[in-house]
């Protein structure tokens, strides 16, 4: 790690929760952002619960855990958790106006040094850094789920992006302990462009009958060397994450390709959105 950062994590849920952890751990103070109080509770509880996993597996002691946590602080005023931030990252849900909201209250109140970063998995950083007056300074930082165990930060650079904020950005990343892979601004990056449409495809075969579900997994998982099938992934992403990014590729694309399966709409619609609401392609225990 080249130095100790001031940092402001804006979002709670668990992508957000997970890098306040990370960045925690490896010694830089953290405060976590979110619009309510009982958000930043979830947010510390899931922090805490996962350190414990790490404790009982004895990766880490009670005394270092400690530590950990005490470098986190919770906050509902986003002005003033960026004020003094050397870096902040947005990690909320994947809406562009929402984000171009974030970035222009984080422009208007960082140090004017300060790096604005964006978790995303799909949406354009040149978009993102248009609503600041700094978009040399703004980058993508998009972190893997679960964050504490993936190794894996995608750096995507925006058309103005600036090669100072680069370098000192993949430093940050591998400051963390992670591998860095630089993307180009472009839909869904490498990780979605190339995940997506492997799991989107799942879905039609599952849908048009080429194989069930435990068969369409264990082919990938078996016949390919995955970790787990595209259907369990795309549990594990969240169904409504995986049909966003679809639209994303298809808007940004333009190609046929990249349309989302009726059949994973369909569940979207349903509410079956994955492990987080319990049932998805498999049911969850929640």
């Amino acid at each position: 790690m080249t130095e100790t950062l001031q940092a402001a994590v804006i979002g709670a849920g668990t992508m957000g929760n997970g890098i306040v952890q990370v960045m925690a751990d490896f010694g830089h103070t953290v405060t976590m952002v979110d619009v309510s109080e009982e958000a930043l509770v979830r947010g510390r509880g899931a922090i805490e619960k996962s350190l414990a996993r790490f404790v009982k597996k004895e990766k880490k002691t009670a005394a270092e855990v400690e530590t950990i946590l005490q470098r986190i602080s919770l906050s509902t005023d986003l002005e003033d958790a960026v004020s003094s931030a050397d870096l902040a990252v947005e990690a909320v849900f994947e809406n562009l106006e929402v984000k171009c909201d974030l970035f222009r209250r984080m422009d208007g109140a960082a140090p004017a040094a300060a790096v604005l970063a964006s978790n995303t998995s799909s949406i354009s950083i040149t978009r993102l850094a248009n609503a600041t007056q700094r978009p040399e300074q703004v980058i993508g930082m998009h972190f893997m789920n679960p964050v504490p165990l993936m190794k894996l930060v995608e750096i995507i650079r925006g058309e103005r992006t600036s090669e100072a904020t680069m370098q000192r950005t993949v430093a940050w990343a591998e400051g963390l302990g992670k591998v860095v892979g630089v993307a180009e601004d472009y839909p869904g990056f490498i990780a979605n462009r190339i995940l997506m449409p492997m799991i989107n495809e799942a879905a039609f075969a599952l849908m048009e009958g080429v194989g069930t579900r435990e068969s369409i997994d264990t082919v990938m998982k078996f016949g390919c060397n995955f970790p787990m099938g595209p259907l369990t992934l795309a549990d594990f992403i969240g169904l409504d994450i995986c049909v966003s990014i679809l639209d994303v590729l298809h808007q940004g694309l333009g190609d046929s390709k990249y349309r989302c399966c009726p059949l994973l709409r369909r569940m979207v619609d349903a509410g079956k959105l994955g492990v987080k609401s319990g049932e998805g392609f498999y049911t969850h225990s929640r």
